[in-house]
């Protein structure tokens, strides 16, 4: 039965993207590891694990919430 667990800094996501990515890697499971089977579903665990960003770095960049703002934003050119 597959875990996956998602680590990502306190802040990065909303209510909202949290059951999105719920949902949307459950589906895939049930849809790869579980090959469409419905039933599969109630054994996919998954976890999202809220780091203190600054307990968080990335190329050295300690983890903020500016930090998050910069790399969450998305930019349509």
């Amino acid at each position: 039965m597959p875990f996956v667990n998602i680590r990502t800094m306190k802040g990065a996501l909303t209510p909202e993207k949290k059951k999105e990515l719920h949902e949307r890697i459950r589906d895939v499971l049930v849809e790869i590891e579980g090959n469409g089977n419905k039933i599969f579903r109630r054994f996919v665990t998954i976890l999202i694990e809220e780091i203190e960003p600054e307990n968080w770095s990335v190329s050295g960049t300690q983890g903020s919430q500016e930090f998050i703002d910069q790399i969450t934003k998305v930019k349509n050119k």
